[in-house]
Order: C-alpha cells, then sequence, then structure tokens
C-alpha cells in the first residue's frame, strides 16, 4: 500500500529517510499534531536524546490507539530548537522506524511553544 519513490535520476537522501512515499487506495489515515516530549507524568527531560524518546513513546500510544504501525508511518516532520544536537533527535527516529523510510523533513527553529521543549515530531501513517 505505501511504496517509497527513489528516482535513479536524483542523489541519493542526506540521510535514514525516503525521497517519497506513495499511498495508493488507504482505507484509513492518521494525522498526527505536533507531539511534544511531555512524559505521562507531565514531565519533561532537560536532554534533548530523551525529549526525542518520549516523542516516539508517545507517538506509539497513537499508533497502537489507531490499530496501526510504526511501517504505516508515511511522513515525519521534526521540529528542533535552533543550536540542540541533531544526532540524538535522528537516533531516536531511527531507532523507532527500525529500518522504515517515510519521508522526512527536519526544521530548526528558534522556539516551540513550551521554554521546555527542545524538539517535536508530527508524523502522517496511512494503511
Amino acid at each position: 500500500m505505501n511504496r517509497q519513490i527513489s528516482p535513479t535520476s536524483i542523489a541519493r537522501p542526506a540521510a535514514t529517510y525516503a525521497h517519497a512515499v506513495l499511498t495508493e487506495q488507504p482505507t484509513r489515515w492518521l494525522h498526527t499534531s505536533g507531539v511534544v516530549p511531555t512524559a505521562p507524568d507531565g514531565s519533561t527531560p532537560g536532554e534533548v536524546g530523551e525529549q526525542a524518546r518520549i516523542v516516539w513513546r508517545n507517538i506509539e500510544a497513537m499508533l497502537d490507539e489507531a490499530d496501526m504501525r510504526p511501517t504505516d508511518i508515511v511522513s515525519v516532520i521534526t521540529y528542533a530548537v535552533a543550536g540542540e544536537p541533531l544526532g540524538p533527535i535522528m537516533a531516536a527516529r531511527d531507532a523507532f522506524l527500525d529500518g522504515h523510510l517515510a519521508a522526512s523533513t527536519l526544521v530548526t527553529v528558534p522556539e516551540l511553544a513550551q521554554p521546555q521543549w527542545r524538539m517535536e515530531v508530527a508524523i502522517v501513517a496511512a494503511n
């Protein structure tokens, strides 16, 4: 149902993602808001790598509730506060997706809605 589009006429992706994903005849779509690094107890860790892990746990809970899997994710948009190390953010995404390639965009921003949030992620999933 979801197929990577990787034209040989353009350069390979710069990291672990697909240039595009084609969804053919989906029956269900899941669009998230920006998923923030707030743990179930309301806390937010200070370290961006731990924030990224919480974001992906929150996404996993949403996928589970929708009866979907990480392989249903077709698009990821990550927002990171400028100056934060991007390696831990990308590593958490890659660990969660476990080899699955989705279309992915990473944007640095001056700040997010809450000062303790150093990153957030929005996804689209289809199955």
